[in-house]
């Protein structure tokens, strides 16, 4: 028997064997770090919560949906009426459009709506389809008491107005889209990360990775305390049910409403991103939309996607212009 060989092969062994002890400990290392990592994570996302929550202060006004509450805001008192819709996600509707909101009321009524899932409105186990949302939306309108209004709106609204609009023609004197989705714009048949998307919020690595993101609102004209109350509601709703929801419909949504369009007598003026580079179809689609209206008019703004953070004082300068031009249509 060689010794050599035999000690060399059993010292090579014990290297080996000390090797893998070495890297389980290293993994194991760091499995518990992200173990504990993610236990922190959760419980102060947690205690978070519950701290945030009770520094909400309450806006607007509830009205009754469906034996649920969902909550409106109404400031100004001018003869016409807007009722101004949130785009997809938007965690608190009422204060993201706060800025176009003060440069309307001089004019105009504004009545903002803050759908199921949304701002301080309930959550809701009916599923989010174009026709459900467009109901609730209709019957709070109807419980305010309100038959003549212009409907405006941001991203998401575009598609839902296309139903709207068309349900309760005798109710709508003008449609005006912020950025507003096209019904039949491309791409829309995604499937989303919506599993993802629930485990980052609920454990709590949301808060962190829009802790490290920075503070989006920080260059806008937003008060520090409306800035704030906007930061405290989208922890709380930022997908919660009723939103993911809306989004797992978002492909049939817009497969079921890519054939709509607006009537010929419907005032329409759309203020469009001028700069969308994910969409270079983007502004050619308003284009088309507009031409569905007698009276359609195009406005392209450079900027984000929502334009009234940035813009909201050319909006509303625009949107007063344009109103004053156009021929009312009958009842």
């Amino acid at each position: 028997m060689d010794v050599a060989k035999t000690v060399d092969i059993t010292t090579t062994g014990t290297k080996g064997r000390k090797k893998r002890n070495l890297w389980l400990k290293i993994i194991g290392g760091i499995v518990g770090a992200l173990v504990l990592f993610m236990g922190i994570t959760f419980v102060v996302h947690t205690i978070s919560n519950g701290i945030e929550k009770k520094k909400i202060e309450s806006y607007g006004q509830y009205v009754n949906v469906d034996g649920k509450n969902m909550n409106v805001s109404i400031q100004g008192s001018g003869e016409q009426t807007i009722v101004l819709l949130p785009g997809q996600g938007t965690p608190s509707p009422v204060l993201d459009f706060k800025l176009l909101i003060d440069e309307l009321t001089s004019d105009y009524k504004v009545v903002a709506i803050e759908p199921f899932g949304y701002g301080l409105s309930d959550e809701t186990d009916t599923e989010r389809t174009t026709e459900n949302i467009v109901s609730e939306i209709h019957e709070a309108v109807h419980q305010l008491g309100i038959d003549r209004y212009i409907l405006m709106g941001h991203s998401i609204t575009g598609l839902y107005a296309a139903t709207y609009v068309n349900t309760y023609p005798d109710e709508v004197s003008a449609f005006v889209g912020i950025d507003s989705s096209v019904p039949n714009q491309p791409g829309m048949d995604v499937k989303l990360p919506l599993n993802l998307m629930k485990f980052l919020q609920k454990s709590g690595l949301m808060r962190v990775l829009q802790k490290v993101s920075g503070d989006s609102y920080k260059s806008l004209a937003y008060d520090e305390h409306t800035k704030e109350q906007m930061k405290l509601i989208a922890n709380q709703v930022s997908t919660n049910p009723t939103l993911i929801d809306e989004l797992k419909h978002l492909g049939s949504n817009f497969k079921n409403g890519e054939k709509l369009t607006y009537p010929r007598n419907l005032p329409m003026l759309l203020f469009v991103q001028s700069n969308n580079e994910h969409n270079p179809q983007w502004i050619p689609l308003h284009e088309e939309l507009v031409k569905q209206s007698a009276q359609g008019k195009m406005i392209p703004m450079e900027g984000s996607h929502y334009l009234h953070h940035t813009k909201f004082k050319e909006i509303a300068e625009e949107f007063k212009s344009y109103m004053k031009q156009i021929q009312p249509i009958s009842n």
